[in-house]
């Protein structure tokens, strides 16, 4: 048969990506591409293997497992194979796995022994005498490293077996993984300290294991799962599930998923339900292996050249997947924040196809150091918003073109503002950007804001999909006609927010300030700020500056007044509303610091018959007093209604004033 030169060709080239890539995963812990890419190349070669088998070479990688073991450890030759296993992407290729070791033992149906595949390191422990004499990876598969003092170091590896029943020499195989939330807790301490954080748990168990010094391996939070049994110098049970039950009462972890099923059918339902399950798991999984329960079986099965005829491992869809980044969009959120988002090559990962990809913020961008028309690796687990995890360096062409980071809001044409220290780019337009309205539509009517009575989240969701309402100045334009068309709003309700709306024209210049939703100006802010400069326009004109001479105005809050109110258009909306009819009664500075209550401090507490908390603390503020969540020293005095609690006993104990409601009358006629 003659061979084509191109495939003696793309052989090659498979052999020595592979390769390469064998020894980035098992020697250097640091994959380039993900699992599901690596499948790809590995199914490929061996589909050309199989159709030119006179090319098959005893160092193809597709006739081994994994790559040499570090010269750093020593060496480890395995008594017994530590062999790989066959992959089924499909239910058809698990039915196929099945029908041919039913053909094979000439049987109706076979009873299968279901493991989840962690996602790990696999490890072989030797015992002789019931202590643990040696440990080692699997390496090659026929040689690995041994790493004894680093696995004594894992809490779920016995140092001596719990029985007295043991074989006199017994290796145990495993899987050595990082649980989620150990994986967690470990990258955010090494972040905390400027140290690089691991990509998945899987490298972050490698890299634990491969430590020269096992005092470092010892400080991470790894653990031991046990899959069988290699060399056995006694008699073990006759099934799979049996051993791994023994194995269990000597003192080994196994896998409290593993589950003995019927039939190949059974396997399938099996396979769903955990696939359904996968995120909830406390540990990363990435398919389930299948095995024949039975010893018997299984030795009449055999062996291929480097995996088991009796076990094969079903991969879930891929989590992670390599695709070209296209293009980058900045998509502006209802809170203003800017957001990259990649616009990818359409990718087949987490069970759909992907062509959008979050990037965070301009923080992650620079991270990544990523540039379009990058090849990156995109995660996706169960309903988690796919993310670009990282860029393939390896698969640059030079001809990748830097991130354009936009100057002015996509949608309102607005600055854009980032302070320093942040990540967030956030567009300044907060009452006319469309991609910010309901939001901004939504805080401005609210109670302690404007207070439009009736104006809920549903009933402005609505507004603004009928496109009733643009900004919030379109509110005192709405008419009662067009109010009664919208769902739920019957004649009488188009009246009573037609009313509430028109009450809400006569405000407070604090309520006002804090309705427009300037960022970090909350409640008390507005109140400082309408006392400090007692009229809008001052407000306005004020200097950066000289707004930090504003009690409990930093320069941070200072920025973002000035940025807010030196966008026309936030201007041009408040212009708006004063022609619409919102006023509010202005003051001088004079006339400020002349209030009765000027310095002040009043604290609230239990409940009040003659009025509201909130609107005595209008009250009280109008007169220059301020109104304190907590008793202290500096307290002017505590109002206590009834059912008055820890407030009013520490205020008893500082021998500060108590006023009742009466005192309160009499103190807001001031």
């Amino acid at each position: 048969m003659t061979i084509p030169p191109h495939v003696v060709s793309e052989i090659e080239q498979l052999r020595q990506e592979i390769n390469q890539h064998n020894y980035r995963y098992y020697v250097l812990d640091d994959p380039a591409v993900p699992d599901a890419e690596y499948d790809r190349l590995m199914r490929r070669l061996q589909t050309l293997e199989q159709e030119y088998p006179q090319l098959v070479s005893a160092d193809s990688p597709s006739q081994r497992v994994g790559a040499e073991p570090a010269s750093a450890f020593t060496t480890v030759t395995h008594e017994m194979p530590m062999l790989s296993l066959d992959n089924a992407f499909s239910a058809e290729e698990l039915q196929d796995f099945d029908r041919r070791c039913r053909e094979r033992l000439a049987i109706a149906d076979i009873e299968y022994v279901a493991e989840p595949k962690l996602d790990g390191i696999a490890v072989s422990l030797l015992y002789e005498k019931g202590k643990l004499v040696r440990g080692a990876t699997r390496g090659d598969g026929q040689r690995g490293e041994d790493i004894t003092q680093n696995l004594r170091t894992i809490h779920s590896i016995p140092l001596v077996l719990l029985a007295e029943d043991v074989p006199d020499r017994l290796e145990v195989r495993g899987e050595v993984y990082m649980p989620k939330a150990g994986f967690l807790q470990f990258n955010e301490q090494a972040q905390a300290k400027g140290e690089k954080a691991f990509v998945n748990p899987r490298n972050a168990a490698a890299g634990s294991l491969r430590q020269l010094d096992s005092r470092v391996t010892a400080t991470r939070p790894l653990e031991m799962c046990c899959y069988g049994v290699g060399v056995c110098s006694g008699d073990l049970p006759g099934d799979h599930s049996q051993i791994l039950q023994q194995l269990n009462k000597w003192g080994f972890k196994i896998n409290k998923e593993m589950a003995v099923l019927p039939s190949i059918q059974a396997c399938g339902t099996y396979y769903q339900q955990l696939l359904a399950r996968r995120e909830q798991l406390s540990y990363e999984i990435d398919g389930i292996v299948f095995k024949v329960n039975a010893l018997a079986l299984r030795d009449k099965l055999g062996f291929v050249s480097r995996a088991p005829r009796w076990a094969i491992a079903y991969k879930f869809p891929a989590q992670e997947e390599m695709t070209t980044l296209e293009a980058i969009e900045f998509q502006v959120g209802r809170t203003g924040t800017l957001t990259p988002v990649a616009r990818l090559k359409p990718v087949f990962v987490g069970g759909v196809t992907v062509s959008n990809a979050t990037l965070h913020n301009l923080d992650e961008v620079a991270r990544l150091g990523i540039k379009v028309g990058d090849s990156v690796i995109v995660h996706r687990a169960g309903d988690v918003i796919p993310k670009v995890v990282r860029v393939v360096l390896e698969q640059r062409s030079g001809e990748e073109q830097d991130i354009v980071v936009p100057t002015s809001c996509p949608v309102c044409g607005s600055e854009l503002e980032r302070i320093a220290g942040e990540a967030a780019l956030r567009c300044t337009g907060g009452l006319v950007c469309l991609a910010q309205r309901k939001e901004a539509i939504k805080h401005f009517a609210s109670r302690r804001a404007m207070d439009i009575d009736g104006l809920g989240d549903k009933l402005v969701e609505q507004l603004v999909d009928q496109e009733l309402v643009n900004s919030v100045a379109d509110l005192y334009a709405l008419e009662k006609d067009a109010l009664i068309q919208l769902e739920r709003m019957g004649d009488k309700s188009a009246q009573n927010l037609i009313d509430a709306i028109e009450r809400s024209k006569h405000t407070t210049l604090a309520r006002f300030i804090y309705a427009l939703g300037i960022r970090e100006v909350g409640e008390t802010t507005a109140l400082t700020l309408a006392s400090y400069f007692g009229s809008l326009n001052a407000l306005i004109d004020t200097e950066e500056v000289l707004l930090q001479q504003v009690p409990d105005v930093g320069p941070v809050v200072a920025h973002h007044i000035v940025y807010f109110f030196k966008q026309q258009n936030n201007r041009d909306v408040i212009d708006q509303l004063k022609v619409a009819g919102v006023n509010w009664s202005e003051q001088s500075r004079t006339e400020q610091e002349n209030l009765p209550l000027v310095g002040k401090i009043y604290v609230l507490t239990g409940t009040l018959s003659v009025m509201s908390r909130d609107e005595v603390k209008q009250k009280l503020q109008l007169l220059g007093a301020k109104v304190a969540g907590s008793v202290s020293k500096k307290t002017t005095a505590v109002i206590a209604g009834e059912k008055a609690g820890s407030k009013l006993s520490k205020a008893e104990s500082l021998g500060i004033p108590i006023l009742d409601e009466h005192d309160l009358l009499a103190l807001l006629e001031t």
